[in-house]
């Protein structure tokens, strides 16, 4: 009887958020109105709606289209170099790359906030002139880390088959449709930019982390044919090895060399 009672409540309860949502949905004012500039004008709700909706996006564009990459594979490689499994861990490793990804992106994000969010909240500029305006320092950064081999990659990828164009109206010139020129830097488009730049920080963090792993591969070696030498086979190698990899590492202020070469290197 009480589960019976509990949900003849919850149906009417529903029923009346139902027959309530037209009116709920004025007072609140879902709505959107023609800019007197041209474009639309959504209510608040609306637009935080939209807000919400594009912070899922957030995570996607710190990973894929700013610094981070590159910073948080060299720091995991340089932690797998020194032979520490969770030394320092992941969050730390994570905190450091986040804080030093907004400390390379400091001139850009500061280009962004003056040349499109400012006169966005001051009402100088729509949104979609704002996003426009904000995405272009972001271009800009992309483009000078991305190899122009991988752009030309992607661009040939997303070029139309040739065999599918149309014949040339001029029966004479079959000028080269098939290997069309990439586009130029300032016509490239995003979805061929982001997954160049993507390769591109990938390369460049290995190639970082292999001139990283050379001096420490050079210990371990060492230590082993030491080790070998002595007749030692029960000890482990790495477990002698870590005591001099700390000390080198110590030494050289690696960390400092490594986040300036890191920060260097943008």
């Amino acid at each position: 009887m009480k589960r019976l009672d509990l949900l003849a409540v919850l149906s009417a309860l529903l029923g009346l958020l139902v027959a309530a949502a037209p009116a709920h949905a004025q007072v609140v004012g879902l709505n959107a109105s023609p800019a007197p500039g041209g474009g639309t004008t959504y209510s608040v709700p609306i637009q935080t709606l939209l807000l919400f909706s594009a912070l899922s996006f957030l995570p996607a564009v710190l990973l894929l289209m700013t610094s981070f990459t590159r910073i948080v594979i060299v720091l995991a490689l340089m932690r797998q170099a020194l032979g520490l499994q969770s030394t320092p861990p992941n969050q730390v490793i994570v905190g450091m790359s986040l804080f030093l990804t907004l400390f390379v992106m400091g001139p850009t994000l500061e280009q962004i906030h003056d040349e499109a969010y400012k006169p966005y909240t001051e009402q100088k500029i729509g949104f979609e002139q704002a996003a426009a305006i904000a995405s272009a320092p972001l271009r800009d950064f992309m483009l000078r880390q991305t190899r122009e081999s991988d752009i030309e990659l992607f661009a040939s990828m997303a070029l139309p088959d040739p065999a599918d164009a149309e014949p040339p109206a001029a029966g004479g010139e079959a000028a080269g449709a098939a290997d069309a020129a990439p586009p130029a830097a300032d016509a490239v488009p995003m979805r061929v930019l982001i997954p160049a730049f993507v390769v591109s920080e990938l390369k460049t963090a290995f190639q970082i982390g292999f001139l990283v792993f050379i001096p420490f591969l050079m210990i371990d070696l060492i230590v082993s044919s030491v080790l070998m030498s002595m007749g030692m086979m029960m000890l482990s190698p790495v477990l002698v090895s870590l005591p001099f990899k700390l000390m080198l590492f110590v030494l050289a202020d690696g960390w400092s060399l490594l986040v300036a070469s890191m920060v260097a290197s943008f």
